[in-house]
């Protein structure tokens, strides 16, 4: 790391590593921890998504449980059939190239690609070694990240937090080949190394002046995603709208819907929008990095969601929902994580095609 990398590492603190950031505040987990009787207090958050959605639960369990026509049309698929039946199945679902297949258990937007061409549908399904959704492109031009939370027994929650989200890229300058437009961006200081990775094959390509190159389908900051907090526009409107998703199954209580759509307005209107997904207990609590607050601040919002969190799951434990076994929860997680570990370094060696 150069001097002028290690000064703006240590001046902002949206880029420290995720647990830098929770650290001091872990006496307090710990609390709750002890208060409930066990470390996964929170898995009665969302009493129908495995593991209360902290980490480790399939996004195709949580389509299932969204309204219909909410989500984009899609399909679950098993790499233990040919690449030629998991092509069928895929078309026959009424899904056409081009489209977008990510894995069933995953996060932080890894191995999410923009598959083009039956190649690189085979390439993906050759590689990715689990279960992968397969869906519609979405191309509505405007994402939205909602962090939501209601009280059990209550009629209406609070958008804690509003969020819009770009993806990644580099616009051209005419003269500049992609490696370049790369390497000079201060944003992408931490995910350079990913993204010439990534495009090797297009480094040396002459971006045209004024051209968007985009370096990732995904809005996810560990993707180097573009983040605007814009909690001023969580109106009673949208307030109403994720209210209905939540009742819609009526076990939704604490979580992140990522959604895009056609602008915001639409989308408080219930029209032209997709939810891409619903994150659980785990749920980064990301409109603390949108909106320029001061570390103590977002500490403070970190602390209130944990706050939330844990009184949600109390409520639903007392009303009937189990804490998942010490054991079983240790398994999980593990898995969880060595599956993590795997699509990081599988999406590290990936091309974006």
């Amino acid at each position: 790391m150069n001097v002028p990398d290690f000064w703006f590492k240590l001046l902002h603190w949206e880029a420290w590593h995720h647990h830098t950031k929770y650290i001091p505040l872990t006496p307090v987990w710990i609390w709750y921890c002890i208060r409930s009787g066990t470390p996964w207090f929170f898995t009665p958050s969302n009493p129908t998504l495995t593991f209360g959605g902290f980490e480790g639960e399939g996004k195709w369990e949580m389509y299932a449980q969204l309204p219909p026509g909410s989500y984009p049309l899609s399909t679950l698929v098993s790499t233990e059939q040919t690449i030629e039946k998991a092509e069928a199945q895929i078309l026959a679902t009424g899904i056409s190239y081009p489209f977008v297949a990510k894995p069933d258990i995953g996060m932080m937007g890894l191995m999410v690609r923009k598959i083009s061409t039956a190649a690189e549908l085979r390439e993906y399904h050759e590689r990715i070694g689990a279960a992968y959704i397969v869906q519609t492109l979405v191309d509505y031009p405007v994402e939205i990240a909602a962090f939501y939370y209601r009280v059990p027994g209550e009629q209406h929650g609070t958008i804690s937090g509003l969020l819009q989200k770009r993806p990644a890229h580099v616009l051209g300058d005419g003269k500049s080949t992609l490696a370049m437009l790369i390497n000079n961006s201060t944003f992408l200081r931490e995910k350079k190394t990913d993204m010439l990775r990534k495009h090797a094959a297009h480094l040396d390509k002459i971006i045209g002046q004024g051209e968007v190159f985009p370096l990732s389908i995904s809005s996810n900051r560990s993707q180097a995603g573009i983040l605007e907090g814009i909690d001023v526009k969580a109106d009673a409107q949208l307030h109403a709208l994720l209210d209905n998703w939540s009742h819609y199954n009526g076990n939704f209580y604490y979580g992140r819907y990522d959604i895009k759509c056609a602008s915001l307005d639409s989308l408080k209107e219930g029209r032209d929008f997709y939810i891409l997904e619903f994150n659980g207990a785990g749920a980064g609590i990301q409109h603390i990095l949108g909106s320029k607050y001061s570390l103590a601040k977002a500490m403070g919002i970190i602390l209130h969601h944990w706050k939330m969190l844990f009184k949600i799951s109390r409520i639903n434990h007392k009303a009937g929902i189990d804490y998942w076994p010490i054991k079983k929860g240790w398994w999980h997680l593990k898995k969880a994580k060595q599956n993590m570990e795997r699509l990081q370094k599988l999406d590290g060696n990936f091309p974006n095609f």
